[in-house]
């Protein structure tokens, strides 16, 4: 099979020219066509030699996931589904808002941390996506979006807050982050790149040291019992180790805090009592909070804080002195909201048959 040159960044770009002997500086102009362009057709890659281009039309070829769904909700949220391969279709989604437009995209399909409120752990895991599958989501999205009336692209910012646990992926999810920050690619700030983990602590040191970008964390829970029922992984990370491996990764990142994602679900998470304990982790690390009504999906077991609920619970916290936002509920309607995402994924966990109770906080 052919080399997928969406597979690699620069520095790999340009190790793979060097062995079919190349001079470096091909990489670059190679990377600016296929990322900065979206060109995936050698032979319109106008600035190479012509001899040049025909050999990578035999060596290489740009292959990226196939669009099999694409759907637009009424606040502008437009979801894709990709296929990746023979069993297994993921989901990207673009949110548009008045300042910037984000693209949430996915790293693995399915996930298998099997978190209890989320859509996409349900249904179970089947393997890592691959760097080239996951930049495709911003290749295709940048491709199909276009660009705005002055020329620019229309995606500002890019979340790993779509299908999957992206720390557990990392050998392939650092080389798409640094195709989005490198100038000849995607030209992406650090500040603007955001990873989002529920907590896997050896992936949190690993990308400090490797490739530094905005962090969250799927906190959701302000104690270890019941973030233990919430967030299976905690039992392995608890909330103190978790808390450590922030202030870390704050030495390095590009923002001066972490931001902690807190799924607002009603009678589990969302009392006063539950917001006072979260203030107390805000004096623990540099954070600010943003609260997401739960978006519902089938057998959930779960139901949505009301908006009165969710508003005195932020108002605790910013009592306390600690920043908080409430995320604005986006592409219900395509469930493409978060929590939401689920594509197509052969099991190999074998989770998705699985019945979900209901988990209540007895002693809030």
């Amino acid at each position: 099979m052919a080399d997928n040159l969406l597979d690699f960044d620069a520095p790999a770009l340009e190790r793979y020219f060097d062995r079919i002997g190349e001079k470096p500086f091909r990489a670059r102009q190679v990377l600016r066509w296929i990322h900065r362009y979206a060109e995936s057709d050698f032979a319109r890659m106008s600035d190479l030699a012509k001899g040049l281009r025909a050999r990578l039309a035999q060596l290489a070829e740009v292959r990226l996931p196939q669009v099999v769904g694409d759907a637009t909700a009424p606040d502008g949220t437009r979801k894709w589904l990709l296929k990746v391969d023979g069993a297994n279709a993921v989901e990207a989604v673009f949110i548009p808002e008045t300042d910037r437009g984000t693209l949430c995209v996915s790293s693995q399909a399915g996930c298998v941390l099997d978190c209890a409120f989320c859509s996409t752990g349900k249904q179970g895991f089947n393997r890592n996506l691959g760097t080239a599958e996951i930049i495709g989501q911003l290749w295709i999205a940048n491709r199909q979006l276009g660009r705005d009336p002055k020329g620019e692209r229309i995606i500002s910012n890019v979340v790993m807050m779509g299908m999957g646990e992206p720390l557990l992926n990392l050998d392939n999810v650092i080389p798409a982050l640094r195709l989005m920050l490198d100038d000849n690619a995607y030209g992406l700030s650090r500040r603007r790149v955001t990873v989002s983990t529920s907590g896997v602590i050896p992936g949190i040191d690993r990308l400090r040291e490797e490739c530094p970008v905005a962090l969250a964390v799927s906190l959701h829970a302000p104690n270890d019992p019941l973030r233990d029922r919430l967030v299976p992984l905690n039992r392995k990370h608890p909330i103190r180790e978790l808390l450590k491996a922030c202030n870390r990764y704050l030495d390095k990142a590009p923002r001066d805090f972490v931001t902690f994602e807190y799924v607002m679900l009603e009678g589990v998470n969302d009392s006063d009592a539950h917001a006072r304990e979260l203030a107390g982790i805000a004096r623990r690390v540099r954070c600010k909070f943003n609260l997401i009504p739960f978006n519902p999906f089938p057998h959930s077991g779960f139901r949505r804080s009301s908006p009165d609920r969710i508003r005195r619970f932020a108002e605790v916290l910013q009592h306390a002195g600690v920043t908080v936002t409430t995320r604005k509920t986006r592409g219900e309607g395509i469930d493409a909201a978060c929590g939401q995402l689920a594509g197509s994924v052969t099991d190999r966990t074998r989770r998705s048959s699985r019945v979900t109770h209901r988990i209540t906080e007895l002693h809030a």
